[in-house]
């Protein structure tokens, strides 16, 4: 059996393929992912890991959130009260090869894609250039500590710290301690 969220990862990836008339090979040459591993993910057989999202969107020119919302926008307060979602209600995803958990807490029509991240300890997580290039984000520690890279600037980010980020570069999220990390994620797509 598929799980709910892994197929609902494997439509919206689907979809955005297919509406912009984009083979596997389109796909797998602009992402730098293999045609198999998007066939199987597609299919629902394989969650992606972070670090395949992250390729993902940045060849869709998508948020990795995008990717994690269903490509009908049906993500909805299951209570149907406008502007409440409850924790219950929020789909949690974690990444099969690292343990990350990312949680969506705004809905999709908010104007802006927040974010709650868990960072294993001894987690790391890079994302190309590309997947940042027509977003602006903030990445807010709320727990632990982060050490984040930025192209080649490395920050170590304690609880309460903040970092908005600039132009485009590589980027990793690593959490170099014994403990898990807990940051939020605020991105809002530029022109």
């Amino acid at each position: 059996m598929i799980d709910p969220l892994v197929g609902q990862i494997a439509a919206r990836i689907r979809a955005e393929r297919e509406h912009r008339q984009w083979t596997l090979a389109r796909l797998a040459d602009a992402s730098g992912v293999s045609q198999a591993m998007i066939s199987r993910i597609e299919r629902g057989e394989s969650s992606p890991t972070a670090i395949v999202l992250g390729k993902l969107s940045a060849a869709f020119q998508l948020s990795v959130a995008s990717l994690l919302t269903p490509a009908d926008g049906s993500q909805d307060d299951a209570s149907g009260v406008a502007g409440v979602r409850r924790r219950t209600d929020a789909a949690e995803w974690r990444d099969p090869a690292t343990g990350y958990r990312r949680r969506q807490i705004a809905g999709p029509r908010f104007p802006a894609e927040i974010a709650e991240i868990h960072l294993p300890a001894g987690a790391r997580i890079p994302y190309p250039a590309a997947a940042y290039a027509f977003i602006r984000q903030v990445v807010w520690v709320l727990d632990g500590r982060l050490t984040f890279h930025d192209g080649g600037t490395i920050h170590d980010l304690d609880a309460g710290d903040t970092i908005e980020l600039g132009e485009p570069a590589d980027r990793v999220f690593a959490n170099t301690t014994d403990t898990e990390c807990r940051y939020a994620v605020i991105l809002t797509r530029t022109a």
